[in-house]
């Protein structure tokens, strides 16, 4: 062995002693040796010293070897121990194995060759448990630092969903906050336009050209305050969930002609050209007709409001029996990439500056995102900036009331009945329908697919 080591002796009989010494010189082990004769010698050595391997004997005057080894555990004094012993005392050395000693030596068989087996074994398997001990140690020091983090990891779940609470606290006062004082604003701006509206007529007295302007201009913005209300009231009940759609029969090329006809004299006065192209086979669906207007008089408001010059195109389609499609194409100032996922955001407008050039409260494509989801469909954005934009919008033929309202990959309806009394219908009553409704409750009906 190349490396000098550090040895201690434990034995009272100095015969003992030198057959050690004499084994180890033998051998050639480099080594510091240091003898003692009893356990309190042995114990202050080994306080002071840092010994490689220790030599003990198993009988010691005035203490044993097992309360050494006791005493040596207690201080936390890790060493090797090999316990030197008699021939037919192998049972006493087992006991002492189990104590916390590393191995033992029968003296009958001390020579040089068996000590030194002894010795690098011995020295072997206490620097692996030296490796196996720091090892756990350094386990389980990760072990309390993982403990640690997740104790912090859930304080930290604990505030962020205190958080998420008011925070959804707060959203529901907001929204309570925003319904209530829409609806009491929508009565006084009703008042307004209608008391601007009796001024206008003729009967009630014969305004001057500038008398007439100004409450033209009363009434004008007095109806644009009120289609603002109306957003952010349509908004709190999509917040609240309160919103509900009323399905009717109706005719979408009706809808969307009446609608093109209130957006053509903004458009005209912006001199943009207003194009109408409807390719329906069969103009019936069910549908709310008061909800479809409100989401094609958004988008085309937008298209009027973003376009300074060109053309602005309604197209409207059949995708298939059951799925149409509206679409609105516009030469606009068109939208970057960068804005698409926050287009339909509530509040979220590409100009966010106080003295934006373009107004309004940035809730129509949020409140017609919504709206299409209700409805079971779908809507998709095509732009390109400074060439123009497509807002396209896919919808079911019929509607449905069921909870699962996007749905819609079924074909036939049925309508449940909650009472004897109904109105029938046949696909004689209705030859234009490519469905039929068996019957219809004069209740609130249930879609059912």
């Amino acid at each position: 062995m190349e490396e000098t080591l550090k040895i201690l002796v434990v034995d009272d009989d100095e015969v003992d002693r030198m057959a050690v010494r004499l084994a180890l010189t033998k051998a050639d082990v480099y080594m510091e040796l240091c003898e003692v004769s009893d356990g309190n010698n042995a114990l202050s050595a080994l306080q002071n010293t840092n010994f490689d391997c220790v030599f003990l004997d198993y009988c010691l005057p005035n203490q044993d070897s097992f309360t050494l080894i006791h005493k040596l555990r207690s201080c936390e004094i890790k060493v090797p121990l090999v316990i030197l012993t008699a021939q037919g005392e192998e049972k006493i050395a087992v006991d002492l194995l189990q104590a916390g000693a590393t191995d033992y030596l029968i003296r009958s068989q001390l020579n040089s060759e068996h000590l030194v087996l002894v010795l690098r074994n011995t020295m072997r398997l206490y620097r692996a448990e030296m490796k196996a001990d720091l090892a756990y140690q350094q386990l389980k020091e990760s072990n309390e630092q993982l403990i640690r983090k997740n104790q912090e990891l859930e304080r930290q779940r604990q505030q962020i969903q205190l958080q998420n609470l008011r925070l959804l606290e707060a959203s529901r006062l907001k929204s309570q906050f925003l319904a209530t004082i829409s609806h009491e604003l929508r009565t006084p701006m009703n008042a307004i336009i209608g008391f601007s509206q009796i001024l206008l007529r003729p009967k009630f007295g014969q305004l001057t050209n500038q008398q007439a302007d100004l409450v033209e201009r009363i009434l004008n913005n007095g109806k644009h305050l009120l289609m603002l209300l109306n957003e952010v009231l349509d908004f709190s009940k999509l917040e609240a969930g309160k919103l509900e759609l009323k399905p009717e029969i109706c005719d979408l090329s009706k809808i969307v002609n009446n609608t093109v006809g209130e957006i053509r004299s903004l458009a005209e006065a912006k001199k943009l050209s207003l194009l109408v192209e409807i390719e329906l086979e069969n103009t019936l669906v069910f549908n709310d007709p008061v909800r479809v207007h409100q989401i094609l008089i958004n988008l085309l408001s937008n298209a009027v409001k973003f376009t300074e010059y060109g053309s602005i195109k309604v197209e409207v389609k059949e995708i298939t029996r059951n799925q149409l499609s509206i679409s609105i194409k516009d030469t606009g100032i068109g939208i970057s990439p960068q804005d698409y996922q926050h287009i339909f955001e509530a509040f979220r407008q590409v100009d966010q500056g106080i003295s934006r050039k373009y107004p309004g409260t940035g809730l129509g494509l949020a409140i017609i995102d919504s709206l299409v989801q209700m409805m079971g469909g779908k809507i998709f954005l095509e732009s390109q900036l400074g060439v123009g934009s497509v807002f396209k919008i896919e919808l079911p033929r019929q509607i449905s009331l069921s909870p699962h309202a996007g749905d819609n990959t079924r074909d036939n309806y049925s309508w449940n009945v909650g009472s004897d009394d109904g109105i029938y219908y046949s696909q004689q009553n209705l030859p234009h329908l490519p469905f039929q409704f068996n019957k219809v409750s004069l209740g609130y009906p249930d879609l059912k697919l």
